[in-house]
């Protein structure tokens, strides 16, 4: 039986300097302690001075989306940032939605994140992928166009090195044999799970029958997902893969009343269709009370309803 699980994303930007980054801190160490099941981080290494790419969804943006910060906005790494989040929570999953992970070197991304999981006693997520800012790549030395092979090319390194005690390699991007990586992950298999985001073209197809452990449904496929999940699970059938096993990333929108509260009832309203599309990974973005102890109490709450509603056991929070 799928469990449902709950994940939020944590505010690792900021559109000016919001000096030591203890509301992260605090934010990580409560969601860890609510019950959340897995807290996720964005991505971005630097930025070109071209924003409104962002909403062209033709070259990897969103339709009418709008980049949250302009160029000079503060984004923290989010390895980095998990890094020092894993030592100050005990349970929660640490995730990337999404790591730009072409722009890092394969070798060393395969390393940072094994040496996480390890120290995070196997937490790990790595969503993964292509994201839209030319720029970006190009500072990174690596072709905008090909950035789909070069992603491909990354997780292949990794799961080689993860799985291989012995390690050989052979690319047009790179080869390598007789090589040796420890620790490796120790999740199962030795690997940490990737979740691929995309929508539903041939390319995101084939990546998450060779890759993924989820999906992570982008622009119209992320608005559609009653009709986007079916189709995708059909294709991974036609690629081999086990469309059942697929795990799938919804977000569920906050309701509030009329003096600005959550209305957690009305909010939770908004599961059934995402349930039934074939959402198994629920994210919210969860509007928390400004004292420390209501906001504890107001996310604790808000857990313990959403496992009521899918039929969970409820979290032991502290």
């Amino acid at each position: 039986m799928t469990v449902i699980q709950l994940s939020a994303s944590l505010p690792s930007f900021a559109e000016h300097d919001p000096g030591p980054w203890t509301h992260l801190f605090d934010h990580a160490r409560l969601l860890d302690q609510a019950g959340f099941d897995r807290m996720v981080l964005s991505d971005h290494v630097v930025f070109g001075e071209r924003l409104d790419e962002y909403g062209r969804p033709e070259i990897g943006g969103q339709r009418g989306g709008q980049q949250p910060t302009g160029p000079d906005g503060h984004w923290l790494e989010p390895l980095t940032t998990l890094a020092v989040l894993a030592g100050m929570t005990s349970r929660i999953r640490l995730g990337t939605s999404i790591l730009l992970a072409a722009l890092r070197r394969p070798v060393v991304l395969a390393k940072c994140a094994s040496t996480l999981d390890v120290l995070s006693g196997g937490r790990l997520d790595l969503g993964v992928g292509v994201g839209w800012q030319r720029e970006e790549y190009e500072a990174a030395g690596v072709p905008f166009s090909e950035r789909g092979r070069r992603l491909d090319h990354t997780l292949e390194v990794c799961q080689a090195l993860w799985t291989q005690q012995r390690a050989s390699y052979d690319s047009a991007e790179l080869a390598f044999s007789n090589i040796h990586m420890m620790p490796k992950p120790v999740q199962p298999g030795n690997v940490v799970p990737f979740w691929i985001s995309g929508t539903n073209n041939a390319r995101v197809v084939t990546r998450l029958a060779r890759f993924g452990a989820g999906w992570i449904p982008w622009g119209d496929a992320a608005a559609e997902l009653s009709s986007s999940v079916p189709r995708m699970r059909d294709a991974l059938a036609r690629e081999g893969a086990d469309p059942d096993a697929l795990q799938v990333v919804g977000h569920l929108r906050v309701r509030r009343h009329a003096d600005r509260a959550v209305d957690v009832s009305a909010t939770l309203d908004g599961l059934a269709p995402l349930l039934a599309a074939g959402v198994t990974d629920v994210r919210v973005h969860l509007p928390l009370p400004e004292q420390p102890t209501a906001r504890l109490q107001a996310a604790a709450d808000f857990v313990a309803a959403f496992r009521e509603a899918t039929g969970r056991p409820a979290a032991t929070v502290g």
